[in-house]
């Protein structure tokens, strides 16, 4: 064996191999997904050596070339008084090294917008480079599953987030030697078999565990659930109309805010593609001042995808052009950047001297273009509404489903509201500072994409300066409204000096602007998801079946709170089930194996967590595999190098290695109704996101349900957001077999709840409600 620390004093990798203390054997300790350490004493052996200091590189490494450790040390040894020698005073000093992420986790990690839609292994590779650039070797860095989202916390360490992303991608991360290694589970595996000449069976223990589950409830996070629309008329007066339910979302959050104030631009933000320099950051502002000519050569792009689900509010900045320019501002593309492709944004042409900002959609310029002027300044805003917050499940995995292979990851499929407006303002003229924006397009696109990327700038050859960015997570409410006799136009919600027209108050109430009072009958439509909590509770009949004796049932319950992946809606808990029966309802091994290096199994040269052990030892009755979670190698002999291996592994039945989970939070009534394994993604038709209130009388309300009802089946409506099914009639409106319907008005103020039924035996239903409210309506 070899011991090398460098103590950064200039001389480099200086070997210490001689002045290891052999009365206390050096110890690596590996465990699965967090740093390992080195642990051993020194002895001082000759009038040079020097006491190692913080921060010296240590390496502990065979006589082949084969590192069993590289790290840091991360604290000043401990002395230990051992008597007096020639020399004087004599001690021994412990020593404790960390592996190489402990240089990462001396550092503050950025703050950054959360990582969507990219690869676990691209949000690692991510998360190393903004620490230290370069220093890494990542290489060996996987891609593995995508992640729909995944937020770093500037709060936790670079190794806290490794082992949150491997859990999420059921995978395992190591630094050994500067390189970062980050693959699935038992990406290698190693034969533990009886009949090799090389098993020592006194070294295993083996350890049978009654952990069998075969009905399981998840709770998951706060989710949306109803798909809220209240319906209200103006008076004329009245400023707030309170919401029936509580928003999903009640309050808006900043993603980001980016003022300009740092050149270059911040990566962590900002990807920029510039061949002719055209874009800098100077004075406060960015500035823009050409550009390569051509669509899609000179750009600025948002560092994350952009998620059109719930409700955003992009604000592309206050922008000043000093000349006729062309490119596009603003843009959403769901592919390449380029003017063709892109989803929504605000197109530049030139005009003379001056410039036209349009819309563009899909591709194609829509509605009349508004000319710049001379010194005034456009605020641009992208507004997007979906009533699908998240568009894209959780991935969960098992051993059945391993890295590549999980459960779920479906896209949630959306229609999306997009308002591109233009707030035009004028230095000379205060009171622009708060005029109402001027709205170039308002529509819905069917079928949106769920993630898009954000280019600030496509520039040809833009002539601009832009103050600030923002992203702005809303309250997840659209609202519409129509004047007597015109159709619906969408209310800006917002700030008033963002030139929005409303806001959603912390009261969950819809509040005008006194300049912007609705005018009498005024009709006002607020759409929303309602707040709920995600659960489940699935089972497995044949587990269960095989389970009963006597009087005991079968059944076998837990109740399980996802931390890692987090469960974020009732589909998620119900695929976070099905993937922990996976394993749960199989028996449940884990053990430890004592060994000597000469004897590992599978003839390894080393092993580390993460790795497969596949146990063939039919004397004990184990057949099985199993994942290595810890590794403790102690150094017995240093000049042979014979190293004594403790290795510890569970299976995934006895550990749930894809899962981490933490007590619920909050008080969760775990009401739900039960399914099975096999009903999972079968049980419930399509919620009606699309019904509405068609007309209002004083004794009827006529209902749409946006689509026909399925054959033998209908429209179930309810008084109450209860009760559903054929068995139960005492809150009920009725059930009809058409797609529109009336039903009788009963009160100035009532609500209905609607969900559709096929002819299944029990019948099936949406999952979620649609709850429509009429509130202050004349009878």
């Amino acid at each position: 064996m070899k011991l090398q620390i460098d103590n950064l004093d200039g001389l480099g990798p200086v070997d210490y191999t001689s002045a290891i203390d052999g009365s206390h054997s050096p110890q690596v300790v590996r465990k699965l997904n967090q740093p390992s350490e080195l642990r051993l004493s020194l002895v001082a052996d000759s009038p040079e050596f020097v006491v190692p200091t913080t921060g010296a590189r240590v390496t502990l490494g065979l006589t082949n070339g084969q590192d069993v450790f590289t790290g840091y040390l991360m604290q000043s040894p401990v002395f230990e008084y051992l008597g007096w020698g020639e020399r004087g005073p004599v001690y021994r000093y412990d020593l404790v090294a960390q592996s190489d992420e402990g240089l990462l986790d001396e550092k503050r990690l950025p703050d950054r917008c959360p990582f969507l839609d990219r690869s676990a292994g691209d949000a690692l590779r991510q998360l190393t480079q903004d620490l230290l650039p370069g220093v890494f070797d990542t290489s060996a860095v996987q891609d593995l599953d995508t992640l729909a989202w995944y937020a770093s916390d500037p709060r936790k360490s670079w190794s806290q987030h490794a082992a949150e992303i491997a859990i999420q991608a059921r995978a395992s991360y190591r630094i050994v030697n500067g390189a970062l290694i980050f693959a699935p589970l038992g990406a290698t595996a190693y034969a533990l078999n009886e009949t090799d000449t090389t098993f020592c069976p006194e070294g295993l223990k083996l350890q049978p565990l009654n952990r069998l589950i075969n009905d399981v409830t998840v709770i998951g996070q706060s989710e949306p659930q109803a798909y809220v629309k209240d319906y209200f008329v103006a008076d004329g007066l009245t400023l707030k109309f309170y919401l029936s339910q509580t928003p999903f979302t009640k309050t808006s959050k900043t993603l980001f805010d980016e003022e300009y104030t740092i050149s270059p631009l911040e990566p962590t933000l900002w990807s920029l593609t510039d061949p002719s320099s055209a874009i800098s950051v100077s004075g406060g502002k960015l500035q823009i001042a050409g550009g390569a000519g051509v669509d899609g050569a000179t750009t600025m792009r948002f560092a994350e995808k952009v998620e059109l689900g719930g409700a955003l509010v992009m604000q592309h900045g206050d922008v000043m052009f000093s000349a006729a320019s062309t490119g596009v501002l603003g843009g959403l593309y769901p592919g390449a950047v380029s003017i063709a492709g892109c989803l929504a944004g605000f197109r530049i042409t030139p005009n003379g001297s001056q410039s036209n900002i349009q819309a563009l959609v899909n591709g194609a310029s829509s509605g009349a273009p508004i000319t710049t002027l001379a010194g005034h300044h456009y605020l641009l805003t992208t507004r997007l509404y979906s009533q699908e917050i998240y568009r894209r499940q959780q991935i969960f995995h098992s051993s059945v489903h391993p890295s590549g292979s999980g459960l779920g990851g479906a896209e949630v499929s959306a229609d999306v509201r997009v308002v591109l407006e233009l707030q035009d303002i004028d230095p000379a003229n205060p009171a622009t500072l708060v005029a109402p924006s001027t709205v170039l397009y308002d529509g819905a696109i069917s079928g949106a994409p769920d993630f898009c990327t954000y280019a600030l700038a496509n520039a040809a050859n833009l002539q601009c300066a832009i103050a600030f960015t923002r992203l702005i997570q809303a309250v997840d409410a659209e609202v519409r409204s129509a004047l007597p006799g015109q159709g619906y136009i969408t209310q800006l919600v917002g700030s008033l000096e963002e030139g929005a027209e409303c806001e959603i108050t912390s009261s969950s109430a819809l509040e005008f602007y006194p300049q912007y009072a609705p005018a009498a009958n005024q009709l006002i439509e607020v759409h929303y998801r309602s707040l709920g909590h995600a659960l489940a509770r699935i089972t497995n009949p044949a587990s269960i079946a095989a389970q009963q004796r006597g009087i005991d049932n079968g059944l076998h319950g837990a109740v399980r709170h996802p931390k890692e992946p987090p469960a974020r809606t009732a589909a998620d808990c119900e695929i976070a089930a099905l993937a922990l029966l996976d394993d749960a309802t199989g028996p449940a091994w884990e053990g430890e194996y004592d060994v000597w290096s000469d004897f590992l199994p599978g003839n390894a040269g080393d092993i580390f967590p993460g790795d497969a052990l596949n146990l063939v030892i039919p004397s004990r009755g184990a057949t099985f595999s199993a994942i290595v979670g810890d590794v403790e190698i102690t150094i017995r002999n240093l000049e042979d190098e014979h190293l004594s291996y403790k290795i510890k592994f569970a299976n995934d039945a006895a550990k749930a290695l894809a899962f981490e989970f933490e007590a619920a939070k909050a008080t969760t009534s775990l009401f739900v109704n039960q399914l099975t394994n096999a009903q999972v993604g079968t049980t419930y038709l399509a919620d009606l996101t699309a019904a509405v209130i068609t007309q209002v009388s004083s004794t009827t309300v006529t209902l749409n349900a946006g689509v026909a009802p399925p054959g033998g089946g209908g429209i179930e409506v309810r008084w109450s957001d209860a009760g559903w099914g054929p068995g139960n009639d005492r809150n009920l409106v009725g059930r009809f077999t058409s797609q529109t319907f009336t039903i009788p008005r009963l009160s100035k103020v009532q609500s209905c709840y609607l969900r559709q039924y096929d002819a299944s035996i029990p019948p099936k239903y949406s999952r979620y409600t649609a709850a429509l409210h009429l509130d202050n309506y004349p009878l």
